[in-house]
């Protein structure tokens, strides 16, 4: 058969359509961003929640421990399920904020794996996990992968954005497995209430579902006591609580987490079994930094004083412009080190963070990118850079706004 006949047999190679509405905002819009970079128009990044871009450092410590693992040759695989001395110390933590009846402790590359491996495990085709709106969009992409159907609970902005616990209840039905609760919140900052933490726990128990407790912000909690985790108020009901060392510890980029399952054992048996199937799948997390987790959890704390300063200061500074701006107000977020403004605007909020990019170089993520509210319109904003980084982009967005808006 000559060439042309073969080539008139070419077929294009189809994706599988249920990602045919998959979108990541956080990376995606980044794109645009990149392109204009390549320009020779470098950007704000206010996108990525990545402490390291800015002016913070990973504790001394921590590079330390690492650095011994290398060069004591813990360069092979680890053990699927995590080495022990970061098992010991992540069930040792878990302990001392409450968590009882741990069924299963795990380490995992970051939260985000923590999440596959627990929804991987739980759901058959067409079932659902109850997720946040806003959400942080990894809940849907990994539902998206496994072919389960969406299904959201609204935030409540008018409360602060907290869990309204009515619409929740409703989301509940034939087919749902679990609730996702991101404590403190992502995009929102929200921290929520023992009350309402309770109310959660209590529906769970009704409708026998697992809670996926996303924690990983718990130490960053910018005003008052750090957040109650919810398996600690709840030890009878199956509970994933998610955490890792990234944001709290300043190492995004080491990909380090872990999830601990508690509840009744009996009733989780096969779930955990399941979970450590998978795991074992994988080979392993990454295994020299997983010698950073004791040190980290066990050593000195004392960066994180000066980590929260900073934040607190920023968020202030966030709160004083978004007051000051017209067609803007936001939540105060109380905890991790993202702010979620409304703009009162014609237009989408992504035409609007896009045409913001192109014209001031600064760089947000649309709030359509977090599944928001129909009809409303959001921005999120990182507050991670200094005071002054911050004051210019802040300048740089109240001026977009007059041009256009005003």
């Amino acid at each position: 058969m000559g060439t042309a006949g073969r080539i008139n047999r070419v077929r294009e190679v189809l994706a599988a359509a249920r990602l045919e509405h998959v979108r990541y905002a956080i990376r995606d819009i980044a794109v645009l961003a990149e392109q204009l970079a390549c320009e020779g128009k470098p950007f704000l990044p206010l996108n990525i929640g990545d402490p390291l871009l800015f002016d913070f450092q990973t504790p001394p410590h921590l590079i330390e421990a690492v650095t011994k693992a290398m060069r004591d040759g813990k360069n092979g695989y680890a053990p699927s399920l995590g080495i022990d001395e970061a098992l010991e110390a992540v069930r040792a933590e878990a302990e001392r904020n409450g968590i009882r009846d741990i069924q299963g402790v795990f380490i995992t590359q970051g939260v985000s794996e923590a999440v596959e491996v627990g929804f991987a495990a739980l759901l058959n085709p067409g079932e659902n996990v109850v997720t946040p709106c806003p959400e942080y969009p990894l809940y849907s992409l990994v539902l998206a992968q496994l072919g389960a159907q969406p299904n959201s609970y609204r935030l409540s902005e008018e409360s602060g954005w907290e869990p309204d616990l009515e619409h929740l209840a409703s989301r509940i039905f034939t087919g749902t497995r679990a609730i996702i609760v991101g404590n403190p919140n992502n995009p929102t900052g929200a921290v929520y209430s023992r009350r309402t933490l309770e109310a959660i726990a209590e529906l769970a128990r009704q409708h026998n579902l697992v809670i996926f407790a996303d924690e990983i912000y718990s130490k960053l909690a910018l005003d008052g006591e750090p957040p109650v985790s919810i398996a600690a108020l709840a030890p009878d009901v199956p509970v994933v609580t998610m955490n890792g060392l990234s944001k709290a510890y300043m190492v995004p980029g080491w990909r380090l987490g872990w999830a601990v399952v508690s509840g009744r054992g009996v009733e989780l048996k096969a779930y955990v079994e399941w979970m450590q199937k998978l795991l074992r799948a994988r080979l392993s997390a990454n295994h020299p930094e997983q010698y950073a987790v004791r040190p980290a959890l066990e050593g000195p704390q004392d960066h994180l004083q000066e980590v929260l300063a900073k934040l607190r200061r920023r968020r202030d500074l966030t709160m004083k412009w978004c007051h000051a701006i017209p067609r803007l107000s936001c939540v105060a977020p109380r905890g991790g080190f993202y702010a979620f403004p409304q703009l009162d605007i014609p237009g989408s909020d992504e035409d609007f963070v896009k045409q913001l990019l192109i014209e001031k170089q600064i760089l947000v993520v649309h709030g359509s990118g977090f599944c928001q509210a129909p009809g409303a319109q959001h921005i999120r904003i990182v507050f991670l850079p200094d005071e002054a980084t911050l004051e210019r982009a802040y300048t740089g967005i109240a001026a977009f706004m007059r041009e256009h808006y005003s």
